[in-house]
Formats: structure tokens, sequence, C-alpha cells
């Protein structure tokens, strides 16, 4: 996706907000507000906010998850199966 065609000055943002919302829920690309020349916010439909955070979730529990192995905090799988198997 090229952002460039994407960027937009603030005073856009003022005066075409219900247009920048319509465009953002149907086509789910960013939007990049500048000020002064200079980017300061990205704007994303819900949808796609939601579709990140859950990335970026699952993306923590990866990285704890190999923190624990590092740490030695593991257990191998085989181990876990037999566990539920005494239950």
């Amino acid at each position: 996706m090229k952002y460039s065609t994407r960027v937009k000055p603030i005073s856009y943002l003022k005066s075409h907000a219900a247009d920048i919302v319509k465009n953002l829920s149907e086509f789910r690309q960013p939007m990049l507000i500048t000020q002064n020349g200079e980017v300061k916010l990205a704007i994303i439909d819900i949808k796609s906010f939601e579709e990140h955070e859950e990335t970026l979730a699952a993306l923590k529990l990866l990285a704890m998850g190999n923190k624990a192995i590092e740490n030695g905090e593991g257990r191998l799988a085989d181990e876990v199966l037999m566990d539920f198997d005494k239950l």
C-alpha cells in the first residue's frame, strides 16, 4: 500500500470528516494527517483497529511463551498430554 496517496492536511480532516469516515470504513486503508507539513496522526477504521489489537495480543502471548521457554519454564507437550490422561 502506498501511504503517499493517503496523506492529507489537518484542514482536510476538519472539512471532510464524514467523507473520511465513509472512506476508511469502505476501503480499510489508514489515512495520515499532517500538521505544519509533518505527519501527526494515523487514522484507521474500527475493524482494522480491533484486528491490530488482537494481533498485538497474540504476539505478546508468543513472546511471553518464548521467554518462558528460554528461562526453562516450559514443559514438553508429551508431559502435558500425560497429565491430561491422568484426569
